[in-house]
């Protein structure tokens, strides 16, 4: 009764999914849950959310008003409804436990199914139960599959409801006609495909014309000639009065359900002029109350309806419903459902129609927003002067949603339609566009086509120099950039805030790979001043505060950086930046594994790359890969090492506009944990050869040092051990204030000098908990050459810390070969199984486990607890889930019981 659930529903119409969920929501009423119920509908697609907001309003916790993205505010909202969703979802399940039904998710809006791929995770330990039922192959399949594939992978129950077998039918008839089959009666399933609306549809008809001979508490057939189970519903409607058949035609035309005013009003009849025809349809069972509106009894029966329209009618209708919404004023969103079913080539006022709903729904929804937009193309004229922007606003969607390359297609031909106006601002977002796709030499090309033309705004132009210097960033052009950078700041009081920020984080990045940390920080500091003041475009602004995150993390100064990525995620979301969604988490990963937290580090890599999946931010999921593959290889686990390499591989995109060279040193690090130390030094060459990119590498990753000098010394090159030892102790010359630098330098020397005095330091002093193992186990492996007899001493003690490093932040790989050390030198060290054998009770959780579960049972929700431990709630969501399963508990009250128990000398 306390922790959450999903249970996906399929099958094909008629099978009983509904009734499923009718079953379902009564039971649970009786059993005390709160009950939230929300119906997708083919013509309310256009509505962001409007399934969850209808269950949310019916359970007495709606959204507030303007939640649903109506008023003013980010460009792309879509964050900020996630956000809005938690409320009343935590109000609810504060008060009991819930459940929520989602019915023909077939037909659900793009923002309900990210909404539902991410509260889902979020509610996971919270006492509420979700239902979501679809319709095999109906609406876009391609999109549920994928939704419906990745809940099930996350634990959701999914059922699959097919025909009847002989038994269930069997058990249909008797509870239809209260008499058993014979085997005649029984063969109705055959032609009613074994479906169970239409089985029962065919054996009610049969039994009000005389059609069984009940007798001994048998049930058999009358006649032998049998109609088609699809024709029974088509002869239900022919039983209707002809104005009540015409009713009922038009109100289809509405939908699955429908409102009586825009009913009256299609048929140009009073309310009271209706109620007989009503009174009959639901008479008929053909529909029945729905809340404030009446609904279509089943979609099989909504489906015979509309059928009986001729094509060329149901345009026709669609396209009246569609005027008569717009004349009402308010949103155009309603009104387009009808007119994309009604407009052809050319039609102006329809395309007018639908161009006000895209831009309406483009920062709520903007896949909806670009599936109108592209519509409405298609439907434009090649000559129509409104193609080009249309076409800009189907640009704007689909970047926003990730569908860069659809985008990046359609930009280029636009431009060379564009007037001038349109050409520039066409060619600014196919610049972001292809910096986005991980291309910024292309993306430098396109913004610097832009600059030399004298007829840009100032505003465009400002952003084409922020894209400029962002591309050069991404190309560590430091020569280019600087020189650009300087010309701007000499020339600020003529610039935008906009193109100022982008001179100062160029200005950053090159203080950065010259190894000038503090002048690194003063231009970081002074591009969050200028963004702070409202001059610079929201989605630069983030950018600063991720970047400074990024320098605290390479000097291991953790807290700082999770303080500037937490700061940086508030701004992403106030913002509406969706397209860095998933960097904060990504970033959080990198943050936790410096800090040897490898648990946090794999749970927020999965988090931002579950982000990244459901914003479209494909780029961002090489990224979480590439972290995921270097826990594995800490870990021991080289299989799941490789397995996320080759789909770092295989995954689309760059390395990412923030992460440089990253990836490409775990790739190195993935290869030589699997023997291939050719690869690795292929991986690293032009980091040895190339200055710059060598303390570009040592700066970034502090601990490459010692690492790639000793790769440097295997692989028998003692010159190119020599240039990391050289450039590790210039940074730590230049860089006195900051101390990762001085025991990076000295464990890189005491490798390739063979000093114990320098293993030593770095063992004692490196602020990275791995490196400091890391230095003790080189130092112990040099003392055992010496065979000194105080030296073998010195020996055990350096390999028991490395051992005991290793251990406790779980690098097991690095544990188990210090064990083997220790072995030859005639020591044995218990093996520590933690991570081969399942972990139950208080006991087995990790710190930060631990530190999660007082929050939660102290009473804060998941995201409250985020904030607290700078996480992301999707983090804390997976720590809960594994607490759960370690725990064997299945609620947070349980929790608190737990932690009272096991920490009574503790606030609960």
């Amino acid at each position: 009764m306390g922790r959450g659930g999903v249970v996906l529903v399929e099958g094909r119409p008629g099978v009983g999914k509904s009734r499923m969920l009718d079953v379902a929501a009564a039971t649970a009423t009786r059993s005390g849950f709160r009950v939230a119920r929300g119906v997708a509908d083919e013509l309310a697609q256009l509505m962001p959310l409007a399934p969850l907001i209808s269950a949310l309003k019916e359970s007495g916790c709606p959204l507030r008003a303007g939640d649903s993205g109506g008023e003013p505010g980010p460009v792309d909202r879509r964050l900020l409804l996630l956000e809005h969703l938690h409320e009343p979802l935590e109000t609810l399940v504060a008060h009991g436990p819930v459940l929520l039904t989602v019915d023909d998710a077939h037909w659900a809006d793009p923002m309900t199914l990210l909404a539902l791929r991410s509260l889902t995770v979020d509610f996971a330990s919270s006492p509420l139960i979700w239902m979501v039922a679809r319709t095999t192959g109906g609406g876009d399949a391609l999109r549920l599959d994928r939704v419906f594939n990745a809940l099930e992978r996350e634990g959701a129950t999914r059922i699959r409801l097919g025909a009847l077998d002989d038994a269930a039918v069997a058990e249909v008839v008797t509870d239809v006609l209260g008499a058993a089959p014979e085997p005649d009666v029984l063969a109705l399933a055959g032609i009613a495909d074994a479906n169970p609306f239409l089985l029962v549809d065919l054996i009610e008809k049969l039994r009000r014309e005389g059609g069984f001979r009940i007798a001994d508490g048998r049930a058999r057939l009358v006649s032998t000639r049998l109609p088609p189970a699809q024709a029974v519903t088509r002869e239900r409607l022919e039983d209707l009065s002809r104005p009540t058949r015409h009713m009922l035609q038009v109100a289809g035309i509405l939908g699955r359900s429908f409102s009586v005013k825009d009913l009256a009003e299609m048929l140009g009849e009073s309310t009271g002029d209706l109620l007989p025809m009503l009174e009959e349809a639901m008479s008929a069972r053909i529909v029945e109350s729905a809340g404030h509106e009446l609904a279509f009894r089943h979609e099989l029966l909504w489906e015979a309806v509309t059928e009986t329209l001729s094509s060329a009618v149901r345009r026709a209708l669609h396209r009246e419903a569609g005027e008569i919404l717009l004349k009402r004023g308010g949103s155009a969103i309603p009104a387009a459902a009808h007119l994309i079913r009604s407009a052809g080539h050319g039609d102006v006022f329809a395309l007018l129609a639908l161009d006000r709903a895209a831009r309406e729904v483009l920062r709520s929804s903007p896949q909806t927003a670009a599936d109108l937009a592209l519509r409405a193309l298609e439907l434009t004229d090649a000559s129509d002067p409104d193609w080009v922007g249309r076409a800009a606003v189907a640009v704007d969607a689909l970047t926003a949603v990730g569908r860069l390359g659809e985008a990046a297609d359609l930009a280029r031909p636009a431009l060379g339609r564009a007037p001038p106006v349109w050409a520039h601002r066409l060619r600014c977002a196919l610049a972001y566009i292809l910096l986005l796709s991980g291309r910024p030499a292309d993306a430098v090309s396109q913004a610097e086509s832009l600059l030399s033309r004298e007829d840009v705004s100032r505003d465009l132009r400002d952003v084409a120099e922020w894209t400029v210097f962002w591309g050069l960033i991404c190309l560590n052009d430091v020569r280019e950039g600087q020189r650009r950078a300087q010309a701007v700041l000499a020339d600020r009081d003529k610039r935008s805030g906009t193109a100022v920020m982008g001179a100062l984080l160029m200005l950053s990045r090159c203080a950065l790979i010259d190894g000038r940390l503090d002048d690194s920080f003063t231009h970081l500091h002074e591009a969050l001043r200028i963004g702070g003041s409202g001059t610079v475009e929201a989605v630069q602004r983030p950018y600063a505060r991720l970047l400074l995150g990024h320098l605290h993390r390479c000097l291991c100064q953790f807290e700082a950086a999770d303080l500037a990525i937490r700061a940086a995620e508030e701004e992403i979301e106030a913002l509406g930046v969706t397209v860095l969604a998933a960097q904060p988490a990504l970033f959080r990963a990198r943050v936790k594994l410096a800090a040897a937290r490898l648990h946090d580090a794999a749970a927020e890599a999965e988090a931002g790359m579950r982000i990244a999946d459901d914003m479209g931010t494909h780029e961002s999921i090489r990224v979480g890969l590439s972290i995921l593959a270097y826990i594995a290889v800490r870990r021991g686990d080289m299989n799941a090492a490789g397995r996320n390499i080759r789909k770092y591989a295989r995954e689309r995109g760059g390395a990412g506009m923030l992460f440089g060279s990253a990836c490409g040193w775990v790739e190195a690090v993935v290869a030589e944990a699997q023997g291939d130390r050719e690869r690795a030094m292929d991986i690293f060459g032009p980091a040895y050869t190339d200055a710059e990119r060598r303390q570009w590498m040592l700066v970034t990753a502090p601990l490459a040092a010692a690492w790639m000098t000793r790769l440097a010394l295997a692989s028998g090159n003692r010159a190119y051990a020599q240039t990391i030892v050289d450039m590790a102790g210039r940074l730590a010359r230049k860089n006195p204030a900051y101390p990762v630098f001085a025991a990076a330098a000295a464990h890189a020397r005491g490798l390739l000098r063979a000093d114990p005095a320098d293993l030593a330091f770095a063992a004692a002093n490196h602020p990275q908990l791995w490196e400091r193992a890391s230095a003790a186990e080189d130092l112990g492996v040099l003392l055992t050459t010496s065979g000194a007899a105080a030296d073998r001493e010195r020996a055990i003690t350096s390999l028991d810390q490395a051992h005991d490093g290793y251990q406790q932040i779980g690098a097991l790989r690095d544990a188990a070969r210090t064990r083997a050390r220790l072995r030859a030198l005639g020591v044995r060290r218990r093996h520590w199984v933690r991570s081969h054998q399942r972990e139950v009770g208080w006991g087995s959780l990790t710190d930060t486990e631990r530190a999660v579960a007082k929050l939660i049972a102290q009473g804060l929700t998941n995201r409250q607890a985020a904030a607290r431990m700078f996480l992301s709630p999707h983090t804390v969501s997976a720590h809960l889930r594994r607490i759960f399963t370690k725990l064997d508990i299945a609620s947070r009250a349980e929790l608190a019981r737990i932690f009272a128990e096991e920490c009574p000398d503790r606030d609960s």
